[in-house]
């Protein structure tokens, strides 16, 4: 299933697993320029690189579906509030990105920010899971910041409920991870996708971010897709 602003992959289950993966594609549609070098379209300011690959392969699993975001988050980042300027941003890592100057913001977002999350609306209501896990990836460091290297082979990201971040950090360290509690970023910043749907509601969910250079090929992304699918089932044991 393909929409503008999202697709759809694997079928919906009631107590499964949603994956919310909305920074997973670069596409810019047709009628939007951009203004940025195209080669930009395939680091981390355009998609969190690795995590469309592991989100179609959980889904490819019996009760598990994913939500992707469609378009780029430079066209409209929909992990972000409608209010913060950054949800069609106009520098990105030290890039300015022309093309979105003095555009009309408020179509923008409601061609793409609006649809997406109505959608992840919709399926958390009709279908409700068990887990919702929310799938990010990180570069091992900034282009702007290049001698602050990232140690951490993931990150657990939550605001005011830490319940599937305690229950998973053992579990990923126990695979010999090392994790970061709250970092690279934090859960209590970039939360639109926790404070809309998850927090609000009392769902169970697990955030986490994966450090790119681990998922960046297919035996990386199928090596995590075995890990997360293993623990999303776990901690959702645990907090059900």
């Amino acid at each position: 299933m393909t929409e503008a602003a999202y697709r759809l992959a694997g079928e919906p289950r009631f107590g499964g697993i949603l994956i919310v993966a909305d920074h997973s594609s670069n596409r810019v549609p047709s009628d939007i320029d951009l203004g940025i070098d195209p080669a930009l379209m395939r680091e981390h300011i355009a998609l969190d690189i690795g995590v469309a690959g592991i989100a179609e392969m959980m889904a490819a699993r019996d009760g598990t579906a994913a939500l992707l975001g469609n378009v780029s988050r430079l066209v409209c980042d929909t992990n972000r509030r409608e209010d913060d300027p950054a949800s069609i941003p106009e520098v990105s890592d030290g890039h300015a990105v022309t093309g979105n100057l003095g555009i009309d913001r408020q179509a923008r977002l409601a061609r793409f920010h609006r649809p997406f999350h109505a959608k992840l609306t919709r399926l958390l209501e009709e279908t409700p899971p068990a887990l919702v896990l929310i799938l990010h990836s990180y570069t091992p460091c900034l282009a702007s910041a290049p001698d602050e290297k990232r140690p951490w082979h993931c990150g657990l990201l939550y605001d005011e409920d830490d319940r599937g971040a305690r229950a998973a950090q053992p579990l990923l360290e126990a695979d010999g991870l090392i994790v970061g509690d709250q970092l690279p970023y934090s859960g209590k910043v970039y939360n639109a996708a926790i404070e809309r749907h998850v927090e609000s509601e009392g769902r169970p969910y697990l955030y986490i971010e994966i450090r790119q250079d681990l998922i960046e090929d297919e035996a990386g992304q199928a090596q995590w897709t075995e890990r997360l699918h293993r623990i999303c089932n776990q901690v959702a044991v645990t907090l059900g």
